[in-house]
């Protein structure tokens, strides 16, 4: 089954032809990261406009590297998949009119999904052998959770963000320390040239709890240099690298405890921040000191992309068909996480 699938949600735009759930014939990712950085953030009415202006040239390359055209679609693409939320409104809009004007011109079924699931599927686009059940660890500028998939699009919430997400607590990290935007990919690489153990913050554990907490830390870090203002590059290297190891050992400790309490051999992480090399290391060494497997998509399908919503859409209609309400096609800005 060859699925045309779309993701707006926030400032990328993105457009892949993914056959079967995991082959991807074509993924394209436009970024607006240039537009956004003299912010330090999304500003959503440019988010919106830029998708407007991507959207048409995404698709159209999509198809062209999955070697279709638009006299073919309707022999070769089964059905349109777009995100519905969560995600900024004016964004979400966009992807879903592109997706339902599609659908409608080739008389093509739609199938909706949710954001969070691209990322808790994200890794079986390239591992075919997870199976439910199993934890997956959701870790991105705007989510940080933590959820046990009993089966395909059955869910247990165990954890969420209270307040700062892992990659909202990096991005104003990187702007305290006057660094570029996104702040995480930037105090990834100076991190890896300063001492973990230079400053020691606060790891924010919330025992009792699995839900997250990073605006502690952030406030933390603010105290810190306000004290402590940096003034040579081995100080800021060895500042980025503390904050990184803070955030990476909490949010390791509580995936492999969550792992440990329930009972679950495998582990799925997803969403921008599962790019960090540290905790990707700091997560393979410890799924093989406890015997837990390890899958994690490659930097591509770790950022917001169209593939891994053909994933999900794939998995959908296996299990729900491809007939939905006109109210499950409505973009929804403040969508959460339920069961197919």
């Amino acid at each position: 089954m060859n699925i045309l699938a779309l993701e707006t949600s926030c400032d990328e735009t993105s457009a892949a032809v993914v056959s079967n759930g995991s082959n991807v014939k074509s993924v394209v990712i436009s970024s607006q990261i240039k537009i956004h950085s003299k912010f330090f953030g999304v500003v959503p009415e440019l988010a919106s406009r830029a998708h407007i202006e991507n959207i048409n040239p995404v698709v159209r390359r999509a198809l062209y590297d999955a070697d279709i055209k638009f006299g073919d679609f309707h022999k070769k693409i089964d059905a349109v998949a777009f995100t519905i939320g969560p995600g900024l409104a004016g964004s979400l809009l966009v992807g879903a009119v592109a997706a339902k004007s599609i659908a409608s011109v080739y008389e093509k079924p739609l199938i909706p999904v949710n954001h969070i699931e691209g990322h808790l599927y994200s890794s079986f686009i390239e591992n075919k052998a997870i199976k439910p059940p199993f934890l997956s660890v959701v870790i991105s500028g705007g989510h940080t959770e933590l959820i046990i998939v009993e089966d395909f699009g059955k869910y247990k919430i165990l954890g969420e963000t209270r307040d700062d997400a892992a990659g909202e607590a990096f991005d104003k990290a990187a702007k305290m320390l006057k660094l570029s935007y996104p702040g995480g990919p930037v105090i990834d690489l100076m991190a890896e040239k300063g001492d973990p153990q230079a400053v020691q913050f606060t790891r924010p554990y919330l025992k009792g709890s699995w839900d997250f907490s990073f605006s502690g830390i952030k406030t933390a870090l603010l105290n810190y240099i306000k004290s402590n203002p940096v003034k040579i590059e081995k100080q800021l290297n060895d500042i980025c690298a503390s904050f990184r190891q803070a955030i990476v050992e909490t949010i390791t400790f509580k995936t492999f405890e969550a792992a440990k309490r329930f009972d679950l051999k495998q582990i799925t992480l997803g969403g921008g921040v599962s790019a960090n090399s540290l905790l990707r290391k700091t997560f393979k060494k410890m799924g093989k000191a406890n015997k837990i497997k390890i899958f994690m998509p490659s930097l591509t399908y770790c950022c917001d992309n169209a593939a891994m919503i053909g994933c999900v859409a794939y998995l959908k209609q296996k299990k729900c068909g491809l007939e939905y309400k006109t109210s499950e096609l409505k973009s929804n800005p403040s969508l959460s996480l339920s069961n197919w």
